[in-house]
C-alpha cells in the first residue's frame, strides 16, 4: 500500500479543512454549532471509509457526543451520489466521474477532500481466452460497465489514446453484479471495472488485463457531503475527515490489518482482498485548484460526447474557501 499523508500533513491537513469547513456558508458563524441526531454515511466495496465503518473508531467518537452514525452500502458512485441527492445520505465516497454527472443532474453537493492518485485500481479487462489483445480490438466488440462511473471516463481516454471513437464500440451500461454475470456468460466483450471486483475476476475468473489506468487516468476518490448538511453541521464533516487522517496513520503499519478488516465488509477472501489494497491510494488530502481543474476537463470531455446533457462548472460544487481556475 502507498500511503501519502505523514503525521504533520495530516495534522495541517485537518488544521485547513477547520477553516474550510466553517467557510461553507461563506461566514463563519459565531454560535455554537447544532449537533445533529445521525450523520447517514454512504460507502462502496473499497477504500478507506470501509475500513472506517469496520474499525468503529468514527462511531465511538460521534456516539459520545449523541450523534449516531449510519452506514448504507452502494454497489457504485452514481447510486451513492444519488442517494445524496434525494436527501438518503449525507456524506460518500466516490471516483471522479459520479460527481460530474450528478452535478449535472442538479445534485447540490460539495467536494470536501480527496485521495492521490490510483491509476492501477481500475481496468478495462477481457476473458482469459477472449481473442482482443490491444485496445484497437475493441472495434465493433461490446463493452460493460456503470454508467456515470470512474470507469467510464477510464473508457473514454483508452478509445482516445487509441484513436478510436466512443460510437466504434458497443456501450452496455450494467452495474459490477450484472456487469459480471454478463462477463462471465460471454454476452459482452469486456468490462471496465474498479477493484475490489476487478481483483475478483482476476482471481476467481482468470479475467485478463488489456489496460488499467496508469499513465491514462488519475483515478482519484473523493469525499463528498450534501451542501446544506455541511452548512449546519461542518463540525460533524470535520470528525469524519479528522478519522480518516488517523486512520490513514494507522493503516500504514498495519496493512495486514487493514485486509483483514476489509475482506468481510467486501465478501472477498483475504488474499483477493490483500491484492485489491494494495492498489488503494491511501492519504487524504485538501481539494486544491489543480484537483478541481482536472475535474473540469473530465466534466468537459463528458459535455463534449453529450454524455452529461449540459456544460458545468466544477467550481460550483467547491467549499467557498476555494478557488479554482476551472471556469
Amino acid at each position: 500500500m502507498t500511503f501519502f499523508l505523514d503525521r504533520r500533513g495530516a495534522l495541517a491537513f485537518v488544521a485547513a479543512l477547520t477553516t474550510s469547513l466553517s467557510l461553507f456558508s461563506g461566514v463563519a458563524s459565531a454560535q455554537a454549532p447544532a449537533k445533529p441526531a445521525e450523520v447517514r454515511i454512504g460507502f462502496q466495496k473499497y477504500g478507506t471509509l470501509t475500513v472506517l465503518k469496520a474499525k468503529g473508531d468514527l462511531d465511538k467518537r460521534l456516539s459520545a457526543q449523541g450523534i449516531a452514525v449510519k452506514w448504507t452500502e452502494f454497489p457504485a458512485g452514481p447510486q451513492l451520489l444519488e442517494g445524496l441527492n434525494v436527501g438518503s445520505i449525507d456524506f460518500g465516497t466516490v471516483g471522479e466521474a459520479p460527481p460530474i454527472f450528478a452535478q449535472a443532474a442538479g445534485a447540490d453537493l460539495v467536494y470536501v477532500a480527496n485521495q492521490p492518485p490510483a491509476p492501477t485500481a481500475e481496468a478495462l479487462i477481457v476473458p482469459k481466452d477472449s481473442p482482443i489483445k490491444t485496445l484497437a480490438d475493441l472495434k465493433g466488440k461490446k463493452v460493460v460497465l456503470n454508467k456515470g462511473s470512474n470507469v467510464h471516463y477510464l473508457l473514454v481516454k483508452l478509445l482516445e489514446k487509441q484513436g478510436l471513437k466512443y460510437t466504434d464500440i458497443t456501450v452496455v451500461y450494467l452495474p459490477p453484479a450484472d456487469a459480471r454475470a454478463a462477463f462471465e456468460r460471454g454476452a459482452v466483450d469486456a468490462w471496465v471495472i474498479w477493484d475490489p471486483f476487478l481483483a475478483a475476476a482476476e482471481r476467481q475468473l482468470g479475467a485478463r488485463v488489456v489496460a488499467d489506468g496508469k499513465g491514462v487516468v488519475a483515478n482519484h476518490q473523493f469525499y463528498l457531503a450534501e451542501r446544506g448538511y455541511a452548512d449546519k453541521y461542518p463540525q460533524v464533516v470535520q470528525a469524519i475527515i479528522e478519522e480518516l487522517a488517523k486512520l490513514d496513520r494507522w493503516s500504514e503499519n498495519n496493512s495486514a490489518a487493514v485486509a483483514a478488516l476489509l475482506a468481510p465488509q467486501i465478501g472477498l477472501d483475504l488474499a483477493t482482498t490483500e491484492v485489491a489494497a494494495a492498489r488503494f491510494a491511501y492519504g487524504i488530502q485538501p481539494i486544491t485548484p489543480a484537483i478541481a481543474a482536472e475535474q473540469q476537463k473530465i466534466a468537459d470531455a463528458f459535455h463534449a460526447l453529450k454524455l452529461i446533457p449540459k456544460p458545468i462548472r466544477i467550481a460550483d460544487a467547491l467549499p467557498k474557501s476555494i478557488t479554482t481556475a476551472a471556469k
